[in-house]
């Protein structure tokens, strides 16, 4: 049987203790996890009920919560690199801090771009969606700042014909109902408030209709959300315009999930919160969530 990788995220943030209080909630059974992490940072966190097998990554430097570190970034690294390389049936991970990847020269905007390094064949693409339950959201652009985001119709066309896929083959949805953001405030208001929906967004809807994609023109995202569970996933230009609802609506429960490779990844929606790591005070939900989505 192949196992879930799960990886345990930064040292020094709270990965670890989220991962032993999820497994602990959640029971399973050895045959179905791998750790891809260290005992030592394990020890420290706390103490797993059930004797998984633990894929040791090396960490020589000392644990110190809340501290950002090289030695961090690289064992964040190191850690999901081999997830990668070890055949999963599916990964799960905690937290990385993305500037402690930085600081061991790791060159990378989050976990999303390392599996797509390393997992991604024939042109495939790693997408981010975000999973709450029947509220879904997609990501067109990352982690990229406002100012650098480039949306062609090529990428809109090539990214939710790939959503509409993962959903009839991984999901079993026919025919799913997809919502567009438009970019603009109110949808750029016919061309007066931004033109992106006119030359890119509504040029790319054509030809996925004409591919037999069911989606919306581009809708003023200030009210779509309100109908998000009207469809089977909402479609965001960039990060806060598709995160801030989701998040707000389902907290702790959103669940990163990333498609368009041959496994799926999920980790929890929020970060490594340096701020309360190494207290035993995290709330795991997120890190159970993650884990039950590739069950």
């Amino acid at each position: 049987m192949r196992k879930i990788a799960i990886t345990t995220g930064d040292p020094n943030g709270i990965g670890a203790e989220i991962t032993i209080k999820a497994l602990n909630h959640l029971n399973l059974t050895p045959d179905m996890v791998v750790l891809v992490s260290n005992r030592k940072v394990l020890d420290f966190y706390g103490e797993l009920n059930c004797a998984y097998e633990v894929i040791e990554i090396p960490y020589d430097a000392e644990i110190k919560p809340g501290e950002l570190s090289k030695d961090a970034g690289e064992f964040s690294f190191q850690s999901v690199k081999k997830a990668c390389e070890i055949g999963a049936a599916a990964i799960v991970t905690a937290p990385v801090a993305k500037n402690a990847l930085y600081l061991a020269g790791h060159k990378f905007n989050g976990q999303t771009e390392i599996l797509q390094k390393y997992l991604a064949h024939d042109k495939q693409l790693a997408e981010m969606l975000f999973v709450a339950g029947k509220f879904r959201v997609l990501l067109l652009t990352r982690h990229v700042a406002l100012k650098d985001i480039n949306l062609t119709k090529e990428i809109v066309v090539e990214k939710i014909s790939n959503l509409k896929y993962f959903f009839e083959k991984k999901l079993g949805i026919v025919n799913p109902k997809f919502a567009l953001c438009g970019f603009n405030p109110h949808a750029g208001e016919d061309g007066i408030l931004g033109r992106e929906e006119i030359e890119i967004l509504i040029p790319a809807v054509e030809i996925l209709r004409n591919n037999g994609v069911n989606i919306t023109n581009p809708l003023p995202a200030d009210t779509l959300f309100i109908k998000a569970l009207d469809y089977d996933c909402c479609i965001a230009n960039y990060h806060d315009q598709g995160l801030i609802p989701i998040k707000t609506v389902a907290g702790d429960k959103t669940v990163n999930m990333t498609i368009g490779l041959d496994i799926i990844r999920t980790s929890p929606g929020h970060g490594t919160a340096f701020d309360i790591a190494g207290k035993n005070i995290a709330n795991p939900t997120g890190m159970i969530e993650a884990i039950k989505a590739v069950l």
